[in-house]
């Protein structure tokens, strides 16, 4: 019993493709792009052929995924017929293992070098301050406003008062 069901496989001569459309049972949420290109490759024996990924769909309440390919003989002809971010995003993914190793092994390295457990409760003791300051400091300008409007009021009612006398 295979994991790819075909539901529907065309040769497409106006567009000098092959559409194939099929569901993977049982990989919903699990399923890559690339992944999938692998297995549809293998599955149809297309070798040597571009295996272009062009939807992928998870159904509702059901652990299937729907995906449709196209299959090209030149790179050439697919590049003309599809969008340019297909392949921006078909590169991205074939790049993104190789970063993500990168990625891991590097912080990895700094930890080992850098105890940085040391640096994390005096920043965390500045943005305490810097808070605590923050909430103070616009508490003291609403009041100031109020006794700096009250006492000019008050010196220019005081005084012509005292000049009357």
């Amino acid at each position: 019993m295979s994991m790819i069901e075909v539901s529907h496989d065309m040769k497409n001569s106006l567009l000098s493709r092959r559409e194939i459309t099929c569901t993977f049972r049982g990989l919903s949420g699990r399923l890559k792009k690339l992944e999938a290109v692998d297995m549809i490759t293998k599955q149809f024996n297309l070798e040597g052929k571009i295996v272009i990924p062009v939807l992928l769909k998870n159904q509702t309440g059901i652990p299937t995924v729907s995906g449709t390919f196209y299959v090209y003989d030149d790179e050439n002809l697919a590049k003309q017929h599809l969008k340019a971010a297909i392949f921006k995003r078909l590169e991205k993914a074939k790049a993104g293992p190789a970063k993500d190793k990168e990625v891991k092994e590097a912080p990895a390295e700094k930890k080992e070098s850098k105890p940085k457990e040391a640096d994390k409760p005096e920043v965390k003791e500045t943005k305490q301050k810097e808070d605590t300051k923050a909430k103070q400091a616009p508490v003291e300008k609403t009041e100031k406003k109020p006794k700096e409007e009250g006492k000019p009021a008050d010196s220019k009612e005081s005084e012509p008062k005292e000049e009357g006398k």
